[in-house]
């Protein structure tokens, strides 16, 4: 055997006994065989360094340094989850599945582990890159810190597709973390605050030796990406075991909403037992072709739900209540508490939501409140122990006028919330406006942080986003915390948001009330920021899903002189306020007012670029049929009741290349 199949070998040898060790639990050599062997590679690699691979199991010790994570766009968008916390909003969300999909509904219980989440991309079954969830759409690209996870297969073993992705959680199993905490205390330092935060952490360290040596672990859960040749949920994760994966074992198939609570209610107890955080089950629709008829909201699928267990309450007192400034003036009222430990963190702050949450529940500086996690994520008071209520106690009288620049608030009429008036000189509306235009899904300036946002503010370099663009390297340098080279960084990540696409340009506006998804609709209806500035009031509300409350915001942004003003600026800057030629020459309005529902298996496109097609060339999608659609897109094993339901209509059914000979009209 010559050297390089001896290398081969050994890497091959090892990787098998890593599989069975980390994510089969069934080892059949001992640590210290495994560790001789690993030792055996290494001598043969250091000798033999033209037989390197980046993917051998030597390399999962790391040793890597990372200064700056990469922003990686996701394949696939990266969604969270609706979540439900009681049987009837099951039965709720059952109720609407079954009138957009045809058939038998079955489902696939999953229990909903409390970590990290991650995409891995496979590609010819290596390991091509870790990414962070981020904010959905892109993520940090972690992939050498991820390859040193025992349990994360470098490479697939069986028949896989040439490219997927797989979703799921870095963990941090308890052993694992109580040992980290036992170290930790030892060495007089502070213990780690809970599982959950450490998996986290552990993923942006910059030496991968580092996270080597931390216990995580990786749990994965689904698949996506195109044609991979499986037709439901539960038979992804029997294939993504097949291929190396660690799959847990405890998701279950049920054909109904009682055999869902039936797992619900025994993980609720049994959770306790197991080796990781879990918060709650996810409940997922288990034929993929019913998930593709049933499809998005803007923020998650329709054809997932996650049910929370119930959360953990404890008892503490609040000390103080302060107000918070929101970048478009909302005002937050912050009940400040006495530390309390819940659900593995500790709680000091809680949202106490607007004056009305206050009033309700009779809130009190001193009172002993209840607080929970709602969802287990975001800590709220709940109630007040009032047998605990002191005798002196006063009521709270909500505050009238702006912490931060002394203006009198506002309260429109059937609004929760106060504002604040003053947006062009109260500081935090300021410092919250640029913070939103830099933001992921707005610009994504690379360079530019909240903190260093704040600093520029203080320093009076900016007093909004225009002006970024006349910032020089010469100014930022003296920042604190700000060297030659980040500031080079910044003003490149600054000019480089000059690229950005009109809708996240419209959308980073921070104009109240435009989200990402009404920023795509104005900027495909208007195609430039002009025309939005021109449209009235009553033209708007005539654009696709735009209501009253939109339009009035819109109108009301583009009334106010400075705003106009700052708009001439960014187009001095270069700025992108117009949807580029480019993407205009692959839109048309050839299918403009005609409204489709797009059922069944595609061959030539798939359902997804098919979608895009109808919304590029002015067209709507919806997910049922109504008297209001115009055709019904039918391809393979379209369900029957859909098609019983158009013909009984009269809706046309075409077929797939009926549709792109439509579009090419």
């Amino acid at each position: 055997m010559d050297i390089k199949e001896q290398i081969n070998q050994l890497r091959e040898e090892l990787r098998e006994h890593n599989h069975k060790y980390y994510v089969l639990d069934t080892p059949v050599i001992s640590d210290y065989e495994f560790d001789i062997k690993l030792k055996e590679l290494q001598v043969l690699e250091e000798k033999h360094p033209e037989f390197y691979d980046p993917n051998s199991p030597t390399l999962r010790v790391g040793g890597s340094i990372t200064k700056n994570f990469e922003t990686v766009v996701h394949d696939t968008r990266m969604y969270s989850l609706d979540n439900s916390y009681s049987k009837e909003d099951l039965l709720d969300w059952e109720t609407r599945i079954k009138k957009l999909v045809d058939g038998p509904v079955t489902y696939t219980c999953e229990l909903k582990y409390d970590g990290a989440s991650i995409s891995l991309t496979y590609e010819n079954g290596v390991l091509l890159r870790a990414v962070t969830r981020g904010d959905g759409i892109q993520g940090d690209n972690v992939t050498t810190n991820v390859k040193t996870i025992k349990s994360v297969p470098l490479r697939l073993t069986g028949e896989y597709p040439d490219r997927f992705d797989i979703r799921g959680e870095i963990v941090l199993p308890y052993d694992g973390f109580a040992k980290m905490n036992q170290e930790r205390i030892a060495a007089g330092e502070e213990p780690y605050a809970n599982p959950r935060n450490t998996a986290s952490g552990s993923l942006k360290l910059q030496d991968s030796s580092e996270t080597a040596r931390r216990p995580l672990d990786c749990l994965l859960y689904n698949l996506s990406g195109e044609r991979l040749g499986i037709r439901s949920q539960y038979e992804s994760l029997a294939k993504a075991r097949e291929w190396g994966f660690k799959v847990p074992q405890e998701s279950k198939l049920v054909s109904s909403i009682d055999g869902v609570l039936e797992f619900v209610n025994y993980w609720d107890e049994k959770r306790r037992d197991l080796p990781y955080e879990t918060d709650g089950v996810v409940v997922k629709v288990n034929d993929l072709q019913q998930q593709d008829e049933l499809g998005y909201t803007a923020k998650a699928p329709r054809w997932a739900m996650a049910y929370k267990f119930k959360a953990e309450q404890v008892m503490t007192v609040l000390n103080e209540i302060t107000y918070q400034v929101g970048r478009t003036g909302a005002i937050t009222p912050v009940a400040n508490l006495e530390p309390v430990q819940l659900a593995g963190t500790t709680v000091k702050r809680a949202s106490l939501h607007n004056a009305d949450q206050i009033e309700k529940l009779d809130i009190r500086v001193h009172d002993t409140v209840f607080v929970e996690k709602g969802g287990e994520i975001i800590p709220k008071i709940i109630g007040v122990d009032f047998q605990k209520r002191k005798i002196n106690s006063i009521p709270t009288e909500y505050i009238t006028s702006c912490p931060e620049c002394n203006t009198s608030l506002t309260r429109k009429e059937g609004e929760a919330q106060h504002y604040c008036p003053n947006d062009q000189e109260c500081p935090p509306q300021i410092i919250g406006r640029i913070q939103h235009y830099i933001s992921r899904k707005a610009m994504d300036i690379d360079g530019l942080g909240g903190e260093t946002v704040a600093l520029l503010v203080k320093e009076g370099l900016i007093a909004d986003y225009a002006d970024l663009y006349a910032l020089t390297k010469e100014q930022v340098i003296p920042l604190e915390r700000m060297a030659e080279k980040s500031a080079e960084n910044l003003i490149e990540g600054i000019l480089k948001s000059k690229e950005v696409t009109f809708e996240r340009v419209l959308f980073g506006l921070g104009i109240r009330y435009v989200g990402e998804t009404v920023a795509k609709k104005l900027a495909k209806h208007y195609k430039n920021i002009d025309a939005i500035i021109a449209a009235t009031e009553e033209a708007l509300v005539n654009v696709d899903e735009i209501g009253i409350k939109i339009a009035q915001s819109v109108r009301e942004f583009f009334d106010i002189e400075q705003n106009r003003q700052l708009i001439n600026r960014l187009k001095k800057y270069g700025i992108q306020l117009e949807i580029s030629a480019e993407k205009l020459a692959n839109q048309s309005d050839v299918l403009q007012g005609k409204i489709f529902v797009v059922s069944g298996v595609f061959e030539k496109i798939s359902r997804n670029e098919l979608k895009k097609l109808i919304e590029d060339n002015g067209g709507k999608v919806s997910s049922s049929i109504s008297s209001k659609t115009t055709y019904v897109v039918a391809g393979a094993n379209m369900g029957p009741s859909k098609s019983e339901k158009a013909n009984k209509l009269g809706i046309p059914i075409i077929s797939e290349d009926d549709f792109l000979d439509l579009v090419k009209k």
